[in-house]
């Protein structure tokens, strides 16, 4: 396997620019930059949509959209009047969230068609897989394995929720990003009805849409993933599939480190992934997610995004480049199948969460350190790159700017706790804490209730 960011198995090297219309991703993060890099690969050239100063900014090949003001990559009216505005004739877009892939798929039906282009699916499919209330009423009209889901509109809808028949159960978003934008996490236990009930009430209070969602035993090493990409007519050019190693943050988080693993060792959940992809008529990049149930064996799928992905460089590092079969399907060009012998037994790791990983857990649970080095020294960094060194000297220069602040609050706030102790009356914060259901935290905040 080759070193951190260094090209995958030979087989992966820069190409000559292609003919054709420029790319432009519509995204941020790492995500925006695994996109970029991806078309950098092809050969394909390609402007990015992001926030000033945003993390795809310092890679050697981002350019900002033309023209002025430079588009800043939101959805909106705002954007069609910047792509009307702007001096090229033809681009391809690339959404890289949600909110954008969404807003994208109406751009073939605009005033812009044909002029900027897209490989999407209609609205109405990409509603019914970002919707997780949606979702799951969807999937319970198909023999497809899932989790139990139950959507939630009022308390009535709680009480119907059997806690007793369920091993347990999880406040879920039906609007991931919104939820995780306000709350700053992913999802959040419910032990009890009374505690569900406590939860909907706060978070319906903040017009967040919620559903009560079984949880399917098993750990990290049970989440797998299949992305790939589903051409305008029907078929699964690419596929790619991975498994999950670690996670983080722990219950309701995000991979960490993960490894490429044979497509035959998901053969059931690639099953049940294609007879829902054709049922909905997808169109476009994709990334399942199944957790495998411990107590059957069954992979049951827990959702798909529809566009680019954390770890999509990855993918074209091991030979699945879907950012290219997007620019090229939506263009009508042909799309040629990847090779299903894409590289395996690569992995990628998220080199700052999996430190959080690594050593947030108690030492009898914990990855050994040794382990852990020798799979970052042979696999890849889904932000640093030799060729591309910046991104990833910015993430750890935040990451320890963060370190170090987060140390001298603790600091602060101990020595104002000693200097107030003599005179407080009243429950400890410690004590007045597991009386109350936790408060919605702001961006970047963890907070969820104990894992019962």
């Amino acid at each position: 396997m080759p070193a951190p960011g260094l090209e995958a198995a030979g087989n992966i090297t820069m190409t000559r620019t292609v003919k054709g219309p420029v790319a432009i991703v519509m995204g941020r993060e790492q995500t925006a930059l695994g996109a970029l890099r991806s078309l950098s690969l092809a050969g394909i050239p390609a402007h990015v949509a992001c926030p000033q100063g945003d993390l795809v900014s310092r890679s050697r090949w981002y350019r900002p959209t033309p023209g002025s003001p430079r588009w800043d990559g939101r959805p909106g009216p705002q954007a069609l009047d910047a792509l009307r505005a702007m001096p090229i004739d033809r681009a391809v877009l690339i959404p890289c969230n949600d909110d954008a892939a969404l807003w994208a798929s109406d751009l073939p039906y605009g005033p812009l068609a044909g002029r900027f282009l897209v490989s999407s699916s209609s609205r109405a499919t990409l509603r019914i897989l970002q919707d997780k209330s949606r979702f799951g009423e969807f999937l319970a009209d198909t023999g497809i394995p899932h989790p139990r889901t139950f959507t939630i509109r009022s308390e009535a809808d709680i009480a119907a929720i059997p806690f007793d028949d369920l091993d347990r159960v999880f406040v879920k978003p039906a609007d991931s990003q919104k939820f995780l934008r306000t709350t700053g996490v992913k999802g959040l236990w419910a032990r009890n009805p009374d505690e569900f009930k406590a939860i909907w009430s706060r978070l319906d209070g903040q017009h967040l849409s919620v559903i009560a969602q079984e949880y399917i035993p098993g750990g990290a090493g049970d989440h797998y993933f299949i992305d790939g990409f589903r051409d305008r007519g029907g078929v699964l050019t690419a596929l790619f599939a991975r498994r999950r190693v670690r996670i983080y943050p722990p219950d309701f988080g995000s991979s960490s480190y993960c490894e490429s693993i044979p497509l035959l060792e998901v053969a059931d959940a690639l099953a049940g992934l294609s007879e829902l992809l054709a049922r909905l008529e997808y169109r476009g990049i994709f990334s399942a997610e199944f957790k495998r149930d411990a107590r059957d064996g069954s992979f049951r799928v827990l959702e798909v995004n529809t566009r680019a992905w954390w770890y999509v460089e990855f993918a074209t590092r091991c030979g699945i480049n879907v950012v290219e079969m997007a620019w090229r399907d939506a263009q009508d060009m042909p799309v040629t199948s990847a090779r299903s012998d894409y590289v395996t037994g690569s992995g990628c790791v998220n080199f700052r969460n999996d430190l959080a990983t690594i050593f947030g857990r108690p030492p009898a649970s914990r990855t050994p350190l040794s382990l852990a080095m020798r799979q970052w020294s042979s696999g890849y960094f889904n932000v640093f790159r030799w060729d591309d060194p910046v991104p990833g000297l910015q993430v750890a220069w935040q990451t320890i700017r963060r370190s170090l602040g987060w140390k001298l609050r603790r600091l602060f706030v101990r020595e104002r706790r000693a200097q107030a102790r003599p005179a407080a009356s009243g429950p400890t914060t410690c004590e007045a804490d597991r009386t109350r259901v936790p408060e919605p935290a702001g961006e970047g905040e963890a907070a969820s209730l104990p894992r019962p």
